[in-house]
């Protein structure tokens, strides 16, 4: 599904009586703030990016945590109805964003099917991502003293247990071989283009999930997808 115009178009229902957006604190590397900047643009909600510099520690000042308390990303700052109210954690502002602007849904309507995206979802989000994350990474490190090779080895290991899983249920599930699941964009594939992403970087071999790769290389060509790439960032360097 390609977007119409700008994939950061604002929509109607997005706009506030005081012309303000919603602030989204983000990093360019961040697969969940990668998921957020997503469906914000999938449903065409402008917003305005303040970026915390995760490698130098920007997201651990005491003026973050005021904001954020986990002191991470992504974060949501709200406008309209309820502004300067903060969400915090990926898949709860994605929720949030899927109530107050239905249309483009990132959820079918049948529990059961709703049930499976959210599993899908899920399995990145809390089984892959959060034992890969880079604070995860740097403890490894430095706390540890794992050596690189370790570290990768760790990285690779969880992704691809995830991975097989997926791999799986997107044969049974796929009802056209470019989404994970039916044939039109859901939070499952919300979700797996950043993981994607992340497994290229750390050099994961994915010559084991044919069918993800053809999802990932579909989706990534949608205008919201391709904009939200970590790249096209105010902040990548």
């Amino acid at each position: 599904m390609e977007l119409p115009g700008s994939a950061l178009k604002l929509s109607s229902a997005a706009s506030s009586v005081r012309g303000q957006v919603m602030k989204l604190y983000s990093y360019w590397r961040s697969s969940a703030a990668y998921r957020v900047r997503i469906a914000l643009n999938y449903k065409q909600i402008e917003y305005q990016q303040v970026t915390p510099n995760l490698a130098t520690g920007e997201h651990r000042s005491a003026e973050y945590f005021a904001t954020n308390p986990q002191g991470l990303v992504p974060a949501l700052e709200l406008e309209g109805d309820h502004p300067g109210e903060v969400i915090a954690q990926s898949l709860a502002i994605i929720e949030y964003l899927d109530h107050l602007h239905p249309a483009p849904a990132l959820w079918p309507k049948d529990p059961l099917a709703r049930a499976r995206v959210n599993a899908m979802a899920q399995l990145i989000a809390c089984d892959i991502h959060p034992l890969n994350n880079l604070r995860v990474l740097k403890y490894l490190k430095a706390e540890l003293g794992q050596d690189e090779a370790a570290v990768s080895a760790w990285y690779s290991r969880w992704v691809m247990d995830g991975f097989r899983a997926l791999e799986y249920w997107a044969g049974q599930y796929s009802a056209d071989g470019q989404h994970l699941y039916g044939n039109s964009v859901s939070l499952a594939d919300v979700c797996l283009v950043p993981q994607m992403y992340n497994a290229r970087r750390f050099k994961v071999g994915l010559q084991d999930f044919p069918r993800l790769v053809a999802i990932d290389r579909h989706l990534s060509q949608l205008q919201a997808f391709a904009m939200a790439a970590p790249e096209l960032q105010p902040d990548a360097s």
